[in-house]
């Protein structure tokens, strides 16, 4: 195939389910067969993100790029053959035969998603705008958003209970707005 080329970051193809094993049968294949001058560096990448069951909030980490993992190397005939017959990897991502680089800017990018050690909430509510709770244990009632708090991902509902508003605080997950 002869094929040569200098360091830089490659995606590589994998069974789904299996990049956690693609990413660690790479690096044990460094180490035993002498490839550390090669290929240099694997890793799946994934993000933290928060999810609820059963009412509790949990952070989890979620993979960026479902069926794929980045493999830092110095591409060439032998360590191309190594990645390749990797068990689970099933091709480089490229055009024809020729795996493509991945840019250093789009690395930067991902390694930089990657490295947030809290999650964000993206909340797209307003205050007095009416919701639904759809999880917890005032589900099933409809109340008015009175507070806003982005960065803990917590909103305050006025919720209708015995003929009064009650503040009740809720994560945004645990809520959806009315069409």
């Amino acid at each position: 195939m002869a094929i040569e080329g200098k360091r830089a970051w490659y995606a590589v193809s994998t069974a789904s389910g299996f990049e956690d094993k693609v990413v660690a049968s790479i690096k044990q294949r460094i180490n035993s067969l002498e490839l550390s001058g090669k290929v240099f560096d694997a890793f799946v990448p994934k993000e933290k993100r928060i999810e609820i069951k059963n009412g509790k909030r949990k952070i989890v980490d979620q993979k960026i790029f479902q069926g794929y993992v980045l493999v830092e190397m110095a591409m060439g005939d032998e360590a191309w053959y190594v990645v390749r017959n990797t068990q689970g990897v099933t091709g480089f991502v490229g055009a024809g035969t020729v795996p493509s680089p991945v840019s250093n800017a789009e690395i930067a990018k991902i390694k930089k998603r990657m490295g947030v050690d809290e999650p964000k909430y993206s909340t797209n509510f307003m205050e007095n705008e009416v919701v639904s709770v759809i999880d917890g244990p005032f589900k099933g009632f409809d109340g008015m958003i009175s507070a806003i708090d982005s960065d803990k991902g917590k909103l305050t509902v006025l919720v209708s209970m015995f003929g009064r508003e009650t503040p009740v605080e809720l994560d945004v997950l645990q809520v959806k707005k009315l069409q």
